[in-house]
């Protein structure tokens, strides 16, 4: 059964309202507490040294697949204060790596001729704003379509800072920034934007006459027998689940795991998985085992323009998912981090071999590039492994 956690400490108002400001954008303190090392082998060594850095997580997770192989490594600890090892059964925020799943549905639907990639905001949303009518759902899919985003709202940040439990309408989201305009011409350029998703799983909505949930579950959950994901509304995570931390230095990490509710970022962010869901999900997206081949040679056409945050090596954007250009081979795949987590899942283009590599605590370029820097030269270290092995 799901529980609160462990009650968090008062926050101060600053830093519970820079948590809010930034629980779906990539800032938040870093933890800053050293572990021993706890393996041998080079890939351990790389993991123990991260859990190690000054700002470092807790805890590391890595599970890389080859075909009927899995090898599972991992540093510090679920828990602080426990011995407790992370365990691919365990439960977490995957964050921005939900935006696979949300394009999963929609591929889905596109693939089924309920949708098309060029279908039209105003087409399919027309209660939208008029000046949004001209988005489809291909710039939604990879970031060209110059949406405002949402979780940048003075408004939506206001009542998260004031509330993190606030339970959000997750499908007027986009109310918040409803009086802006476009931030510039569809197609025309590249920003990641959380509303993307959210009009994505509307668009999906509309086409279907489902809800977003339902569909997640028979496109994606059903076929690929993920029984440990969910798109849950509270703040409550399932147990066993893999705690996130945050810290004011000199304190020591401060569990952030249930700080804040799901409803805020919903299909852009909000799904909850383990290690082991997540690593099937990422094969079988990255290797096209969900959609037809004209509808994957689609997805598969590339723009420049980095993932949130930025995965290993050269990223480039698809739809719903990115290219990862590493010095030993390609990968498909996304990132995605929030409060107390970063995540990576990646596939090869067979989808014979995937990676997820789970962190518990928010990397990102803005926090600290220095341990966003390191991080990404491991993932590339156990993408080579993953590739050559």
């Amino acid at each position: 059964m799901p529980h609160p956690g462990p009650h968090p400490r008062p926050w101060s108002r600053p830093l519970l309202a820079l948590l809010a400001a930034t629980a779906l954008t990539g800032l938040a303190p870093a933890p800053a507490q050293a572990r021993p090392p706890q393996g041998e082998g080079p890939l351990q060594r790389r993991l123990d040294e991260l859990v190690a850095t000054a700002g470092g997580p807790p805890g590391v997770i890595a599970v890389l697949r080859r075909g009927g192989r899995t090898e599972v490594l991992r540093s510090g600890v679920a828990e602080v204060g426990t011995a407790r090892p992370p365990r691919i059964t365990d439960h977490m925020r995957i964050a921005s790596a939900a935006k696979a799943f949300s394009g999963a549905v929609a591929l889905g639907l596109v693939d089924q001729g309920l949708l098309g990639l060029d279908d039209t905001l105003a087409e399919r949303l027309p209660d939208l704003p008029a000046a949004w009518g001209a988005v489809t759902l291909r710039q939604l899919l990879n970031h060209t379509s110059g949406l405002p985003d949402y979780s940048d709202a003075p408004a939506f940040r206001e009542i998260l800072g004031a509330d993190p439990h606030h339970r959000f309408d997750s499908r007027c989201l986009l109310d918040f920034v409803a009086d802006q305009p476009l931030n510039f011409t569809p197609g025309s350029a590249y920003r990641y934007s959380n509303s993307d998703n959210i009009a994505v799983a509307l668009m999906a909505e509309a086409a279907s006459g489902e809800r977003y949930e339902d569909l997640l579950r028979t496109v994606v959950q059903q076929p690929l027998g993920l029984r440990r994901t969910s798109l849950p509304q509270g703040y409550r995570l399932p147990e066993p689940y893999l705690h996130g931390y945050a810290v004011q230095p000199p304190e020591a990490p401060e569990d952030v795991s249930t700080l804040f509710g799901a409803s805020g970022s919903w299909a852009s962010g909000g799904i909850v998985s383990t290690p082991e869901d997540l690593g099937t999900f990422i094969g079988a997206y990255a290797g096209g085992r969900l959609i037809a081949p004209a509808v994957r040679a689609q997805q598969l056409t590339f723009v420049d323009g980095a993932s949130e945050p930025a995965g290993p090596g050269r990223n480039e954007a698809g739809l719903a998912i990115f290219r990862y250009s590493t010095r030993c081979g390609v990968v498909y795949g996304h990132t995605g981090n929030t409060a107390g987590y970063t995540q990576l899942a990646v596939g090869t283009p067979d989808g014979r071999r995937s990676l997820t590599f789970s962190v518990t605590t928010q990397v990102s370029e803005r926090s600290n590039a220095a341990l966003l820097a390191e991080l990404r030269d491991v993932q590339e270290d156990f993408v080579c492994a993953l590739l050559r092995g």
